[in-house]
């Protein structure tokens, strides 16, 4: 991977590879859950969270002797299944599959085998005269004859707990030192016990990740189920090859993903919205019947019917209220805007608490950063802050009072009042005319 990350954490749709394994094997009831990691392991224990136990392995010495180093965490009896980490695209119901066979065929061993189109670097299945497996045999020991099979194996196994212990006590090491778990093939097939073999639906279930080509392959892969799931579920996605949709996010029936849009990370989207097109937004809320049109939202929370867009980012903490709209070329961040307040265009809203209401003409500014601080702009209900103003936080505008176009506040605004200038001054009471 020519990578300082650990490859079993490289993301595939956003997760980590290993997790996706990890949820398939939860998926199929398999469990306890045991990872086999290397010494200096902390960014994989991190990723994998309380997902799974961590066996270590203390030196890279072949898959059997990962699931050495994993003894101690399973059964001396019952079923035993060991699977890659480093190939996330094994589904759940293969497994289930895998682990059926297993039982009814009463086999000592279970592995996948998928014909495939390029079996390169791939160890080969080798069929005995009655057509069941007899052998793996890795690529660099095969002859002419064995390369010249397509069926491999995949890397998932299902054994006999009690045969698998007595077999690897008397496996012997590769010319290289490893204790090879396809080894056991051979083994339980000379033995006379059953070898059972299951097929995948897809032959990209045995897709191993050992380079970044194949880390692109698995991610195009997992982004068409996940983009298959959500159609199925009632969602309209027009142009599936330019939508990317993260493994945790979740989308509400009859909404409609634009082409060019990614809902990355745990990003929730509600009911009849309409994503896009070209919408990137990162673990944020995004309630019933909102819209985002070519703009940025992350770690943020859009009510029922609120709007962003085109062109604005709504960034980390702001919480638009129901009905509230960020238009053209906005930027919000640590903001709270009220219901049904608009934030039309070009203008800058940080460390805001914007009231119901309120009417953000075009070009305002919160001043929030003195250079050496953060400071809050609170603005009440109904107010109307005119064009191009300036709001130099701390500073509170009055429910119902307004700013000139071009008004720079320094100092709070009573509600009612309306001010203008630089710097603003009261230009009138609040109620004086029949004002507010």
């Amino acid at each position: 991977m020519l990578s300082d990350l650990p490859k079993v954490i490289h993301p595939v749709c956003g997760i980590p590879m290993v997790s996706h394994v990890v949820e398939a094997a939860r998926g199929a009831g398999l469990g306890p859950v045991i990872a086999v990691v290397p010494p200096d392991s902390d960014r994989i224990r991190e990723a994998l969270g309380e997902s799974a136990q961590c066996a270590v392995q203390p030196a890279p010495r072949g898959g059997a002797d990962a699931v050495l180093c994993a003894r101690p965490h399973l059964p001396s009896k019952g079923t035993v299944a060991v699977l890659c980490g480093d190939a996330p695209l094994i589904r759940s119901r293969t497994l289930s599959d895998m682990v059926a066979a297993h039982l009814d065929a009463g086999a000592r061993m279970t592995l996948l085998a998928a014909q495939v189109e390029d079996p390169s670097g791939m160890g080969r299945v080798v069929r005995g005269p009655e057509g069941g497996a007899a052998a793996v045999v890795e690529e660099e020991d095969a002859g002419d004859r064995e390369l010249r099979i397509r069926e491999v194996n995949a890397g998932a196994y299902v054994f006999d707990a009690a045969w698998l212990w007595d077999a690897l006590s008397s496996l012997a090491p590769s010319p290289a030192g490893e204790l090879r778990l396809t080894d056991l093939v051979a083994a339980a097939a000379a033995g006379g016990g059953p070898v059972a073999d299951v097929a995948p639906p897809s032959a990209l279930e045995a897709l191993g990740v050992n380079d970044r080509a194949q880390l692109a392959r698995a991610e195009s892969a997992m982004r068409s189920r996940i983009l298959e799931r959500w159609m199925d579920a009632g969602v309209t996605i027009p142009d599936p090859a330019a939508v990317y949709i993260d493994a945790g996010a979740g989308i509400g029936a009859d909404s409609v993903i634009l082409p060019n849009t990614h809902l990355l990370g745990s990003t929730e989207v509600g009911r009849g919205c309409v994503v896009g097109p070209n919408s990137v937004v990162t673990d944020s809320v995004i309630s019933d019947r909102c819209r985002v049109v070519a703009s940025f939202v992350s770690g943020s929370r859009l009510a029922e019917g609120a709007e962003v867009g085109p062109f604005s980012n709504v960034r980390d903490g702001t919480v638009m209220e129901a009905g509230a709209r960020v238009g053209s070329f906005t930027e919000t961040k640590q903001s709270r805007l009220g219901r049904g307040t608009r934030a039309p265009h070009l203008s800058y809203i940080g460390d805001a608490d914007v009231g119901d209401g309120v009417n953000l003409g075009a070009g305002t500014i919160t001043c929030n950063f003195d250079g050496e601080r953060k400071a809050r702009t609170t603005i009440g209900d109904g107010a109307l802050i005119g064009s191009d103003t300036m709001l130099i936080a701390p500073v509170e505008v009055g429910a119902g009072a307004s700013t000139g176009a071009g008004s720079v506040v320094t100092r709070d605004v009573a509600p009612g009042d309306l001010v203008v200038g630089v710097p603003a001054r009261r230009a009138k009471r609040g109620g004086e005319d029949g004002g507010k």
